[in-house]
């Protein structure tokens, strides 16, 4: 089979019958799968399924493995030249997918591809310009820092697409949003860290490629609108913790010690800057999220030791040139750039 489309479900009936529809129609490529592996929903997504979407493969998980691992659980069950991660909250467009894959035929040395991501709820609120979406945007980048960030989307500013940004690039990280990847080339490199669970896994996953010698693209001519936040929403304490603390371990697992002498203590300050702010703006909850993340990474650190002996011993490139060399939080923060 050459394309297998995956969409984890954990009690997304609502967004399946809403944007299920758009991914059956707009998906024209033949020898080509739809899968929902349904991660324990105790909703009604499997009846639903069932009912009003036969055609659809479904995959059956006894719980929720969380975004990391179920993946991984559905990917390893399919036999298919490329897999398409998409998230249950995604609306495609016409010829998103078969764009995709004629670039990816075009360039044999990338793994993994995204295509612009646009905000679902800025388009059906009629915005005269519709704005990026934060997860992913027009291609995924990491600051100096280990901050991620996005050409369209800056921390929490994102931008208005008029065409800026409408040339493939080479990028950094791809969104899990809507990545395309080639199977071999997940299942060879680890796919994603299951004790991730979710947030930060596939710029994990990314980092890992760049600095095996992948390229990865985002190829802006598909187009999908994302609506963003269905699981956690953005001040949820739950996602502020797994975003902290995947953020930490990821830098671990995959930089150099040269690297990382100098920017854990940089990161543990921005860290405390950052708990500080979000008490003095009544979300303690948050606050202590990010206290609980440094503490579970100081906890978990040596169980990825050999991991990260392994990462750095079969890094082509220790730092990936995509890594830019500028800190967002300087840029945003003391110079106002907002791009």
């Amino acid at each position: 089979m050459r394309c297998s489309v995956i969409i984890l479900n954990w009690n997304g009936v609502d967004w399946l019958r809403r944007f299920l529809p758009s991914v059956i129609g707009h998906t024209q490529v033949a020898d080509c799968e739809i899968v929902v592996a349904d991660n324990g929903s105790t909703d009604d997504s499997v009846q639903m399924l069932r009912q009003s979407f036969p055609e659809v493969r479904l995959m059956l998980f006894d719980r929720n493995y969380g975004f990391a691992e179920g993946y991984n659980k559905a990917i390893e069950a399919v036999d298919a030249e490329y897999v398409v991660l998409l998230n249950s909250d995604v609306e495609v467009t016409d010829h998103w997918l078969t764009t995709l894959l004629d670039f990816a035929d075009a360039h044999p040395d990338a793994a993994a591809f995204q295509p612009k991501v646009l905000s679902w709820k800025s388009k059906e609120a009629g915005d005269r310009q519709v704005i990026f979406e934060h997860a992913g945007a027009a291609g995924g980048y990491i600051d100096v820092l280990g901050y991620p960030f996005c050409r369209g989307r800056l921390l929490s500013h994102v931008e208005a697409d008029h065409g800026q940004y409408d040339n493939p690039v080479p990028i950094f990280w791809a969104t899990g949003a809507c990545m395309l990847i080639r199977t071999d080339v997940y299942r060879r490199e680890g796919g994603l860290d299951p004790r991730y669970f979710a947030h930060m896994e596939e710029i994990d996953l990314c980092w890992r490629l760049a600095c095996r010698g992948y390229e990865l693209w985002c190829v802006p001519q598909s187009t999908i609108y994302h609506v963003g936040g269905g699981a956690l929403g953005y001040e949820n304490p739950q996602k502020t913790y797994l975003n902290f603390r995947n953020s930490l371990l990821t830098l671990y697992k995959n930089l150099p010690l040269r690297r990382l002498i100098w920017l854990l203590p940089c990161r543990f300050l921005l860290d405390m800057v950052a708990a500080a702010q979000m008490l003095l703006s009544r979300h303690p909850q948050n606050s202590k999220a990010v206290l609980k993340a440094r503490r579970d990474y100081h906890r978990l650190r040596h169980t990825y030791r050999q991991i990260r002996r392994q990462n750095l011993k079969l890094a082509i490139h220790d730092i990936p040139k995509t890594i830019a060399n500028r800190s967002i939080i300087f840029d945003y923060y003391i110079l106002r750039k907002k791009a």
